[in-house]
């Protein structure tokens, strides 16, 4: 089927697709498949992400004179290959003299009949666009046959001023190329900005987003289309790629989008369960891992992380060790393999008990005449570490870490032990958020979860008080506050970037919250040797928040 001949329909495909940071071959190819679908189904333009053909966010990799090359060698390439029919939009690197650009091209009879360079280069948060791209003038619409579109690039779809500059040249349809990575209740904060353009440029909007797992940052797609008036004709799928039609039909008062699927949103216990899902599987696809160990201690947080393995990879490329000592109860123990066995995920145990006592021994004319305390605590956790790192260079397996958000922030882990790993599913889930997400988990099943429906993280490890049990009677609020206190606290401190008088005011008393304080600042060396793990906040620890590691400053007032 060739595309439509009438003038008064024009059928786009969208293709929000998970493309990979430096595969350049591999993406164009994905770009080649999705072209040949539009064609297939009579399209006269088929639309892909921001960046697509170099993945994104590349960071400093864009910058390497050979790759840009590459980059632009695929685009001839996919230019000639995808001559005879619909056109292809695609995001990629331009070279112009000294300056780089952040650019759409329009491809189309074996030539790029149009490229469109991003305006509003972002350069907060995870963005540093600044450094990387240079801007251009403002540009207007192309033409593309029975009518004119513009294509505002991700960030200058977020202003006024690139959309009404495009539609007052002309522009009859917005379509938007976005590379725009999750956080909690971020569809709507982007729906909110899209019916704004809408509203003030009285033209229909294609929202079209990538998807995928990107080191922290997480695309969730969730691809729009919106009519006059921010009524919405089409809403696509949420962390999953897919290829939508969508018929643009002109009528008296201008161009109107045709209603297609609407998706329904998930919540937001869903979206961030979905984000961490997709973090890890991604992670593990595009760096060639293909299964992964952790240490299952009989507590929440490696729970829910088994969890979010086996749903990620398949219960069969999990492995969850038990890795007890004379403070490990008996409680633990059967809970751990409780989860394991409801996961179905390969268990097994490996006492630390005669490594420690090696340990102890060697150390013994060293710390003669010392007192035991948080050194033996930690050397247990090392121990723990060295032997789960053993497993994961013999095994082939990546070892997953498993500190929430609350730990991470206040340094409530061991360094070189618990802290071990590749990658950490709930890097950025503080405390109280892992029990909310645990219950969800254990109530609700979704066709793209690869471990069992039901009862996953067993109830008696979600009530019991947390604890790291490398002493006896050991309790987390022994050295923390309650966790609903302290995550109050840390998201006014981390995500508010709130004063000390702030917290006080909020009824926290004061010299805990110096304490927390105390506490985040001095645990910066920590995280700047934590694992990655996915965004989910837009104050997660890396590129969102970035603190230095020393530093004296402490708010007084």
């Amino acid at each position: 089927m060739k595309g439509h001949t009438m003038t008064d329909r024009f059928r786009v495909t969208l293709a929000q697709l998970n493309p990979t940071v430096g595969d350049i071959a591999g993406n164009a190819a994905k770009a080649r498949d999705a072209w040949a679908q539009g064609r297939n189904a009579g399209a006269d333009m088929v639309l892909l992400p921001e960046m697509f053909l170099v993945g994104y966010q590349t960071q400093d990799l864009i910058l390497k004179a050979a790759f840009e090359r590459d980059a632009m060698a695929a685009l001839d390439q996919l230019m000639a290959e995808c001559a005879d029919g619909p056109m292809l939009g695609i995001g990629g690197p331009l070279r112009e003299g000294d300056k780089l650009r952040n650019a759409y091209f329009i491809l189309k009879g074996g030539k790029v009949v149009s490229t469109t360079r991003k305006y509003f280069l972002p350069n907060f948060n995870v963005f540093d666009e600044v450094r990387l791209f240079s801007r251009a003038d403002m540009q207007g619409p192309w033409d593309a046959g029975p009518l004119r579109v513009g294509t505002p690039i991700c960030e200058d779809s977020w202003y006024p001023d690139v959309c009404e500059a495009m539609v007052e040249s002309g522009a009859e349809v917005l379509m938007v190329p976005n590379g725009s990575p999750y956080f909690r209740s971020k569809h709507d904060v982007r729906m909110n900005q899209m019916v704004a353009r809408v509203t003030e440029c009285d033209v229909p909007l294609v929202y079209l987003n990538m998807v995928g797992g990107q080191d922290d940052q997480i695309f969730d797609g969730g691809s729009f289309v919106l009519n006059r008036h921010g009524a919405l004709a089409v809403q696509m799928s949420w962390f999953e790629e897919a290829i939508a039609h969508v018929d643009f039909v002109q009528t008296n008062e201008g161009w109107v989008a045709e209603d297609g699927e609407k998706a329904l949103e998930p919540d937001s216990m869903e979206t961030d369960y979905a984000a961490m899902v997709m973090g890890l599987r991604d992670y593990m696809g595009k760096t060639g891992f293909k299964k992964v160990l952790l240490g299952l201690s009989g507590g929440v947080d490696s729970a829910i992380v088994a969890a979010i393995a086996a749903d990620a990879l398949g219960p069969e490329n999990v492995r969850c060790v038990m890795l007890p000592s004379e403070y490990t109860s008996e409680g633990s123990l059967t809970d751990a393999k409780a989860a394991a066995a409801a996961l179905g995920v390969k268990y097994d145990i490996v006492p630390i008990g005669p490594t420690r006592a090696t340990v102890t021994e060697t150390l013994a004319p060293l710390f003669e005449g010392l007192d035991e305390g948080l050194t033996e605590e930690n050397i247990q956790s090392r121990i723990r570490g060295l032997l789960l790192m053993a497993q994961s260079n013999k095994f082939g397996e990546m070892l997953l870490t498993t500190g929430n958000k609350s730990e991470v922030a206040v340094g409530y882990a061991t360094i070189y032990g618990d802290m071990a790993g590749g990658y950490n599913p709930i890097k950025d889930l503080y405390k109280t958020r892992v029990f909310d997400i645990c219950r969800w988990r254990n109530a609700n099943h979704r066709p793209w979860m690869k471990a069992p429906s039901g009862e996953m993280i067993p109830v008696a490890i979600i009530d019991k008080p947390p604890s790291a049990e490398l002493r006896d009677d050991q309790k987390d609020s022994d050295s923390l506050p309650e966790y609903d206190v302290l995550d109050g606290i840390l998201t006014m401190l981390v995500d508010d970037e709130a004063s000390v008088a702030a917290c006080v005011a909020a009824g926290y008393d004061r010299d805990v919250v110096k304490k927390i304080e105390h506490l985040l600042y001095i645990s910066e060396y920590k995280r700047f040797q934590s694992a990655p793990g996915p965004r989910l906040s837009m104050k997660a620890f890396w590129l969102d928040r970035r603190y230095p590691i020393v530093n004296r400053y402490r708010d007084e007032g």
